[in-house]
């Protein structure tokens, strides 16, 4: 939805007042052409803005959120592949999707909400829309320091008991930091019907209802492109630089020798910097500039930049820090590092030698060795412990989520 929101201000069913449904990948499961969070609009009279799957099952989503219109309430439509029924609608890829479809009147209010976003807005974006019966929608303009306790807008979302809100902090708030689309379900407060809480002082008794149903949130969020920090402007941060880059990370190019750092090959990086390395490092991590995602990749090779440099890395939640050097260069860094007082726990953290052993050589060969290892961390769950192996040597799926972000959910 986040990418439709700046085109909704100037779609003209949303802008002369038609009604509309959106339809929203909520689930996933096998090969699936778009992400979770990937939304459609479609309009009373069938006029269409996004894809969901580019092309194999938009026709029976735009019938079923016409007939969402007709009778006002949400759905929820299941999409797999079937090898018995050749004309059967699905995926051809094999892959699931989940899809809910919401209907969102003239006078809606989420439809309000999402429409004023009529511009590009932030590099950080984030939105939180509630699925259930109750609707409605909250924008997020800094999902990195969102605090479910002490939001107002989501308080009149989800109500304001403090059970709820804990429970959407628990949830909701890994989402939004993390930059990711998920489902958050919150158990009704006890003691809550329909959002009002019962007290003794009722004058009547209330007769039984049915349990409440969960409160079911999806999250979108949308933060800008991690951060990848390359100390050392030598041959290996110029491969690695482009490298860094083609993984979707913000690069920049980091080192206290102006002649080196302001050579020609080093201004495709996002930023060169010309400063000490720790102290540079702390001053992004001071200004906030630093998150649990960012990436160091420490190839100055010169224990005067490199120690102080791994002391502050180690001190910081990062997703990834890595030294270049030999077995030898290695030793003589853990005894310097443990002789600073970093603590030995701390070094569990640190990639080095840099990289996989892929037998690399060049710069070339090498920086891929370092973003294979970088890709692998990410996907191991397990600091320190990177486990990689050829696809033609194992089985079972292919794509699996990190196990970091794997959320259970505490109504299976």
């Amino acid at each position: 939805m986040l990418d439709l929101m700046p085109s909704l201000g100037s779609w003209r069913p949303a802008v002369t007042g038609q009604r509309c449904a959106v339809a929203t990948i909520v689930g996933t499961g096998g090969s699936v052409p778009r992400p979770m969070g990937t939304s459609m609009m479609v309009s009373e009279h069938g006029e269409i803005l996004g894809s969901l799957s580019g092309g194999c099952v938009e026709g029976a989503v735009v019938e079923a959120a016409l007939e969402a219109m007709r009778d006002g309430g949400p759905r929820l439509e299941s999409f797999g592949y079937s090898s018995e029924d050749a004309f059967a609608v699905g995926l051809t890829c094999g892959g699931e999707l989940e899809v809910h479809i919401q209907p969102l009147g003239v006078e809606s209010r989420e439809l309000a909400v999402l429409t004023r976003q009529d511009d590009q807005g932030p590099a950080a974006l984030a939105l939180i829309r509630r699925l259930d019966a109750g609707g409605g929608a909250v924008v997020v303009h800094d999902p990195v320091r969102f605090r479910a306790m002490e939001s107002p807008e989501l308080a009149r979302l989800v109500g304001d008991h403090p059970a709820t809100l804990m429970a959407a902090a628990a949830q909701v708030e890994p989402l939004l930091q993390g930059g990711r689309a998920g489902l958050a379900r919150l158990a009704p407060a006890e003691g809550c019907i329909d959002g009002w809480m019962t007290t003794e002082r009722l004058a009547a008794p209330i007769p039984p209802r049915e349990e409440p149903q969960p409160i079911t949130l999806f999250v979108e969020s949308r933060l800008p492109a991690a951060r990848m920090l390359i100390f050392g402007a030598n041959d290996f941060g110029a491969a690695l630089l482009p490298a860094g880059q083609l993984l979707g990370y913000n690069v920049t190019l980091c080192d206290a020798r102006p002649a080196f750092a302001q050579q020609n090959r080093f201004a495709g990086a996002d930023q060169v910097v010309t400063d000490w390395p720790h102290r540079y490092l702390e001053s992004e991590a001071a200004a906030g500039r630093i998150d649990r995602r960012t990436v160091v990749c420490v190839l100055t090779h010169d224990p005067k930049f490199d120690i102080p440099l791994l002391e502050t890395a180690l001190g910081l939640n990062l997703a990834y820090v890595g030294a270049m050097g030999s077995r030898r260069s290695h030793r003589q860094r853990i005894d310097a590092l443990l002789d600073a007082g970093t603590p030995a726990e701390d070094l569990e953290r640190l990639h080095s030698p840099i990289g996989l052993d892929l037998g690399a050589v060049t710069p070339a060969e090498v920086a891929v060795a370092i973003t294979a290892e970088i890709v692998a961390e990410r996907g191991s769950g397990t600091a320190g412990h990177v486990r990689v192996s050829s696809l033609k040597d194992t089985s079972g799926p292919i794509h699996v989520a990190p196990q970091h972000l794997i959320q259970e959910d505490p109504w299976t």
